[in-house]
């Protein structure tokens, strides 16, 4: 008896190519969501730790009164090199995060930059990292405070809210804190001081348009070169984020916003100068 032969279901090889362009065709429209997603998330991430450093400056207001000081040095104005006290405002959140331990290691009598604060100065608090920034500078900050509202050395007639020895209550800011920035993002690159030094490491002011070139392309820290020259030691610089379009932005009133980098100049200014009396009107630039 003769048995009739079942044809073969396989795959032919054309269909398996066909099957494979058509997966990679998917996959490739897919992507771009996928990181836009992904950004997404860090960029939420990004806003959450802003968020909590502003708890952490509420924290210490409520304790003391008055907000923390941009930066704590016999002398001003500070000049962005490792000399000096240079203790910067972010040291006295540490408490208001759970980094007491952190926080009691910090010989307050001495420069951030002596060897007694050597092992907390190399401790790198994640808080203060944006989720979207390479890790390729250790002990860095993604987050400066703003002190001034145009480009000039942080010194005690800054007209932000945190700068060389400052000790603003609530009420000195009679533009009002939900008109005030009081933080924002800053890239960090390659000769960076480091979290704890209250220089242009910490500090930036919104002199300059957000996400300016001269602050977030690496290897431009200045607009003036030449080392020892005291225009470029001196220059402090604008915010600017890894984010594309603009840079999250913390005010003084507790919300976090995701500000255009297209943001009128004139009104960026206002923003960071905490009583020039200037009625501000900020549009809805949140996604």
């Amino acid at each position: 008896m003769m048995h009739s032969r079942t044809p073969s279901k396989a795959f032919t090889l054309v269909e398996l190519l066909v099957v494979i362009a058509i997966i990679g065709v998917l996959v490739a429209m897919t992507m771009p969501a996928m990181m836009a997603a992904r950004e997404a998330g860090r960029r939420n991430l990004c806003m959450a730790n802003l968020s909590q450093i502003l708890l952490g400056v509420a924290g210490y207001e409520n304790s003391y009164e008055y907000y923390p000081a941009g930066v704590i040095n016999p002398d001003g104005p500070i000049r962005n090199e490792a000399k000096g006290l240079h203790q910067g405002w972010l040291i006295e959140l540490l408490p208001y995060f759970d980094e007491r331990v952190a926080y009691d290691q910090i010989d307050r009598t001495k420069s951030v930059y002596d060897p007694a604060n050597e092992k907390v100065r190399a401790y790198w608090p994640r808080v203060f990292v944006c989720p979207s920034e390479p890790d390729d500078v250790p002990g860095s900050s993604n987050y400066a405070g703003c002190s001034n509202d145009v480009e000039a050395p942080i010194a005690a007639d800054n007209h932000g809210v945190l700068f060389l020895n400052s000790r603003l209550r609530h009420d000195d800011i009679s533009d009002g804190a939900a008109h005030t920035i009081f933080a924002s993002e800053k890239r960090a690159f390659p000769g960076d001081l480091g979290w704890l030094s209250g220089t242009r490491a910490t500090l930036r002011n919104t002199g300059l348009a957000l996400n300016s070139p001269v602050d977030e392309t690496p290897g431009v820290p200045a607009p003036v070169e030449g080392e020892g020259d005291d225009a470029a030691v001196l220059y402090v610089g604008g915010f600017a984020s890894a984010h594309v379009g603009g840079s999250n932005v913390a005010f003084g009133d507790g919300r976090v916003e995701f500000l255009a980098e297209d943001i009128e100049l004139e009104l960026w200014h206002h923003l960071g100068n905490r009583a020039d009396g200037n009625l501000i009107d900020l549009p809805s630039t949140s996604p």
